[in-house]
């Protein structure tokens, strides 16, 4: 029996997946496969943290059924690891903007969760 399951329909559709942090990619890649085991025409997935070992480096590579992968820069990728060789596109954005401007909110005495509500 998997520890995971698909909810609703993704027969024919991109599947986006958010998660706080890959280290070994276990999860990652188990859920991707799910998701194209179930028909999904495309799976990317956002990390926050991306402390990946060599271990999960090895899978990313071998396993994984991801179209596209977006991590933060909130830890550095490990040395020697080569986003170049994945069968997939990894991104990395900056958090840099972000927290330097929490840095001058808070400096300013402004509100910090303002950066956060886009109404």
């Amino acid at each position: 029996m998997d520890a995971f399951s698909v909810v609703g329909d993704v027969k024919g559709h991109d599947v986006i997946m958010i998660d706080d942090m890959t280290a070994t990619g276990g999860t990652l890649s188990a859920a991707a496969k799910m998701c194209r085991e179930s028909g999904a025409k495309s799976v990317h997935a956002f990390v926050s943290h991306f402390p990946l070992t060599a271990k999960g480096e090895e899978r990313l590579m071998t396993e994984t059924q991801l179209d596209e992968l977006v991590v933060t820069d909130s830890i550095p990728l490990r040395e020697g690891f080569d986003p170049a060789k994945l069968p997939f596109k990894l991104t990395q954005l900056s958090v840099a903007p972000l927290i330097g401007e929490a840095i001058k909110r808070t400096h300013n005495n402004e509100s910090i969760n303002d950066l956060f509500n886009h109404e």
